[in-house]
């Protein structure tokens, strides 16, 4: 029982540490989803047939590739561009990069569900296409698109752990680290499956709570 306090006295203070960073990791990537994946979503569907075979391309890149290798690309190729990025930034861009991808699909499902007489409604009252989107069309696939968009952010959490690949000190980052150091790899990965496993219950609990309070009554995104 003394060696389970002293071990514990030990690691869980520094896989604390490690959640802090996981947290702010998952949150600031996944503002740079937002940040571009909406306008990406609404070019997807709105946008002319050039610039939505673009966006695709960008999409598709990021969704057919490995994160693992996007990481490796930014934090490693780049620099032999010119472009070089600290390892925190370079997991910003990737994490940001690739939740955008999947953030403008999910919006892109959204604003198709959204009835197209809606569109066509506003036009005939005297708005244009963008005063449409951005004060009708968009403010209800932003709600529609909610239960999708939870999904990606308890996903975002589980992906920040390929990070400590490129030395990051997140909380996979410093299970690494304990594991090396007191040699205990079973116990101190489990208690970072525990760690995870709470954070995203508390994410999850949290996010339908809002989901439920934006519901558009009668209203559900198909498809």
């Amino acid at each position: 029982m003394n060696e389970l306090l002293l071990f514990a006295q030990r690691v869980l203070p520094v896989l604390w540490q490690g959640t802090i960073i996981t947290v702010q990791l998952a949150s600031v990537s996944l503002l740079l989803g937002v940040a571009l994946g909406l306008p990406l979503g609404v070019l997807r569907v709105y946008g002319s047939k050039w610039v939505r075979r673009t966006v695709m391309i960008y999409i598709t890149i990021f969704q057919g590739t490995p994160l693992l290798v996007q990481l490796f690309v930014v934090y490693y190729g780049l620099p032999q561009l010119g472009l070089t990025f600290d390892r925190f930034a370079a997991a910003y861009i990737t994490l940001g990069l690739n939740s955008a991808a999947y953030q403008a699909e999910y919006l892109r499902g959204a604003l198709i569900s959204v009835s197209e007489g809606q569109m066509t409604a506003a036009r005939a009252i005297g708005m244009s296409k963008g005063q449409a989107i951005w004060n009708i069309i968009l403010p209800q696939a932003l709600r529609l698109v909610l239960p999708a968009w939870s999904n990606e952010v308890v996903s975002m959490i589980k992906y920040t752990a390929v990070v400590y690949l490129i030395a990051v000190p997140d909380l996979m980052g410093q299970a690494k680290n304990l594991s090396s150091k007191y040699f205990a790899p079973i116990p101190v990965y489990l208690t970072v499956a525990l760690f995870y496993l709470v954070l995203v219950g508390i994410t999850y609990f949290i996010l339908r709570e809002v989901e439920r309070r934006l519901q558009i009554p009668g209203l559900t995104m198909e498809g």
